[in-house]
């Protein structure tokens, strides 16, 4: 579904590569983010900061052939589904308290679901990018899994299992700091891979 905004729904976001397709659009920004996680996990350290700075960095990365945009805060406000995400004039701010509330908490955490659960949920909920905030969250939790020794959650399984209605709804609840529905979700599609 794509957000509610001043374009219509089969169309495309204008892009720097000319692109007149839905299905160009989409396939170069399939292949961004493919190339910025892979170039991410290849450069991920121990002394890799995963912080606000790093998140916009992904979206860099992944975003920033195609889109002016890319790493940079969006300008407009944004609803999917009839869900209204934090408004644009806020979102620096939200985003400071989005690093200060749970990324410093990184990894103290004692729960890994509940750690991944409260940022990816938060993350989504707050809604920083115009396009690829999805994407970038997902990148976003599979780089923090990594750097500390786990296997990424199995984000196919969403679609394979018909969570896509239960991963919105935890994205909802996030915003009523009620992190239990995405802990659930996450500890779902992690399966076995759990483990570090």
């Amino acid at each position: 579904m794509k957000y509610q905004i001043q374009y219509d729904q089969n169309e495309h976001l204008p892009n720097l590569l000319g692109l007149k397709t839905n299905e160009e659009v989409a396939l170069a920004e399939f292949e961004g983010f493919l190339k910025a996680e892979i170039l991410l996990t290849e450069s991920l350290k121990n002394n890799t900061k995963l912080n606000v700075k790093y998140i916009f960095r992904i979206h860099q990365l992944a975003l920033g052939q195609l889109y002016e945009f890319a790493g940079k805060y969006r300008t407009v406000n944004l609803s999917k589904g009839g869900f209204v995400f934090a408004s644009a004039q806020f979102l620096h701010q939200s985003m400071l308290s989005f690093e200060e509330t749970f990324l410093k908490e990184i990894p103290n955490s004692t729960n890994i679901i509940t750690q991944v659960a409260k940022t990816h949920a938060e993350l989504l909920f707050i809604h920083p990018f115009r396009e690829g905030n999805g994407r970038t969250s997902r990148i976003f939790t599979n780089l923090y899994c990594r750097k500390y020794g786990y296997q990424a959650p199995k984000w196919e399984l969403i679609n394979e299992q018909n969570l896509m209605e239960s991963y919105i709804r935890s994205v909802q609840q996030a915003g009523l700091q009620n992190y239990k529905p995405m802990e659930k979700l996450i500890e779902q599609i992690w399966g076995g891979s759990l483990q570090p």
